[in-house]
C-alpha cells in the first residue's frame, strides 16, 4: 500500500503565500507523475499542477505565474508553493501520485487526504 500524507493547509489573507507538501510512503514503488488538485464547494475536483519524475511541469491557467510545483524524488515528496493567493483559490487541496508498486506492472493513482486552504479577502 502507498500512503500520501499532506501538510496542513491554513488561512491566509489575499496576496499571501502558503506552501503545501505531500510525502508518499509505504510499500516499495516507482513514483511517476505527482500533482496537486483542488475542489471548492459545489465544484468538481480540478487540476492545479503536475510534475513528471524528470521535473516537467504543467499548470492550470488560473495559477500560472503564482503557484510553483516541485518534487524531491529521494523523499518521494511533492510541494506546492502558492503565492499571491486569491479568495478564489479557497478549496480543499489534494495531492496525487501515479506509482507502480514493486512486483506489478500496473500504474495506480493514489490520493492524499486533502487539506483545506482558505483565503480571506
Amino acid at each position: 500500500q502507498v500512503q500520501l500524507v499532506e501538510s496542513e493547509g491554513g488561512l491566509v489573507q489575499a496576496g499571501g503565500s502558503l506552501r503545501l507538501s505531500c510525502a508518499a510512503s509505504g510499500s516499495t514503488f516507482t513514483a511517476n507523475d505527482m500533482g496537486w488538485y483542488r475542489q471548492a464547494p459545489g465544484n468538481q475536483r480540478e487540476l492545479v499542477a503536475t510534475i513528471t519524475r524528470r521535473g516537467r511541469t504543467n499548470y492550470a491557467d488560473s495559477v500560472k505565474g503564482r503557484f510553483t510545483i516541485s518534487r524531491d524524488n529521494v523523499k518521494n515528496t511533492v510541494y506546492l508553493q502558492m503565492n499571491s493567493l486569491k479568495p478564489e483559490d479557497k478549496a480543499v487541496y489534494y495531492c496525487a501520485l501515479k506509482a507502480i508498486p514493486l512486483g506489478t506492472w500496473v500504474e495506480n493513482t493514489y490520493w492524499g487526504q486533502g487539506t483545506q486552504v482558505t483565503v480571506s479577502s
